[in-house]
């Protein structure tokens, strides 16, 4: 079995990747699997992976490379056991140490598992935001990998594509650096993918840091993220995911794309008034019983993506993740829970917390 860790901060291009990779994978005859760590104890990109087939296994509740350590190695044997994948895609909350879960794997010690090169995606289009809002963080997984991928390439300008590619090649010399868009069938695209496949050289990553000179993008006097911190407290994120249960039945499709376009524009904008250059991951989705709408934004200036997928769901049901920077988390909880319920009630819909019998459950 050949384990493929894809990491990057949220809302780096990580799913749509994985999608991609998996799915190409798979129709070339290989049995892939999935294993998606989400920060909050309700997951959203396991639920939209398995809607293009893909076997998929979650992980919630905490960060596979901190309080998941257990969890991961349980489930990764249990995969071997009972489904025999060539393939194990692992996909890291963003606001984990994707090189501590490479080096749990090898401790892990499994026989006939080959751990390919770490990757770290880093959306081009938001670099330079990143470091302003997350900058040590966003560094440490940057010098951690291997394998850097400049992600998103579509979105760039293509001046900054080269200025990019130098500055993150000075933080980690020895990674490979590529460029690449999951929307385009290109030579970047088989670079990446044969990167991925290649042999690892199968050494433990030591995890020293690497010299970064005070000239690097200013970063004099300064210190990175310690990976021995948890990483969820050291990336300064706040998240809160929850799930609603949606009253009356199926919705139609018109007006469940207008709830979810409502609810996002309500929690971006609210989110704004308290952490005005955000940085994170909002994403939520609305699964009905034609059609899941699945919306999501990952920083202050940007305008929301909305995409449409296929589902049969008998019964809809409404998730949301939001991850972001600068806000106190009872805030955006609040943010969040309002939000929801306003959007539903403009179309005369009441939703409920799947979890209100329990009170609410925070991360």
């Amino acid at each position: 079995m050949r384990v493929i860790v894809i990491g990057g901060f949220l809302g780096s291009g990580k799913t749509s990747t994985i999608i991609r990779l998996g799915t190409e994978l798979s129709a070339q005859g290989k049995k892939v699997a999935i294993i998606v760590n989400e920060i909050g104890e309700i997951g959203v990109d396991g639920d939209v992976i398995s809607k293009y087939g893909l076997d998929t296994t979650e992980l919630t509740s905490g960060c596979i490379c901190c309080s998941l350590k257990v969890n991961m190695k349980t489930t990764i044997s249990m995969l071997m056991k009972e489904f025999q994948p060539d393939i194990l895609l692992i996909e890291p909350t963003g606001i984990a140490f994707p090189q501590v879960i490479k080096n749990e794997i090898y401790l892990m010690d499994l026989k006939g598992t080959v751990v390919a090169p770490l990757v770290t995606l880093i959306d081009g289009s938001r670099f330079k935001q990143l470091l302003k809002e997350v900058k040590h963080f966003s560094m440490r997984q940057i010098i951690d990998a291997e394998v850097l991928v400049i992600n998103k390439v579509d979105l760039m300008e293509p001046l900054q594509i080269p200025i990019i590619e130098a500055s993150v090649q000075q933080l980690n010399p020895k990674a490979s650096v590529i460029q690449l868009s999951t929307k385009l069938q290109d030579e970047h695209w088989h670079n990446f993918v044969r990167l991925v496949l290649e042999e690892d050289t199968g050494e433990k990553i030591s995890g020293e840091l690497r010299t970064v000179t005070p000239e690097l993008l200013a970063m004099e006097g300064e210190q990175l993220v310690d990976e021995s911190m948890d990483s969820v407290e050291a990336s300064g994120i706040s998240s809160y995911a929850t799930e609603f249960i949606v009253d009356g039945g199926n919705i139609l499709p018109n007006v469940a794309r207008t709830i979810v376009q409502e609810t996002m524009r309500l929690v971006k904008s609210r989110v704004k008034e308290h952490s005005p250059e955000f940085v994170g991951h909002i994403k939520m989705f609305l699964e009905n019983d034609s059609e899941t709408v699945k919306m999501n934004v990952t920083a202050h200036y940007e305008e929301p993506s909305m995409e449409l997928i296929s589902s049969k769901s008998r019964v809809p049901r409404f998730k949301i993740l939001s991850a972001v920077s600068n806000i106190d988390k009872m805030t955006l909880i609040d943010i969040v829970d309002s939000s929801v319920v306003e959007a539903f009630a403009l179309k005369g819909i009441n939703v409920r917390k799947k979890d209100d019998r329990h009170g609410i459950k925070f991360i």
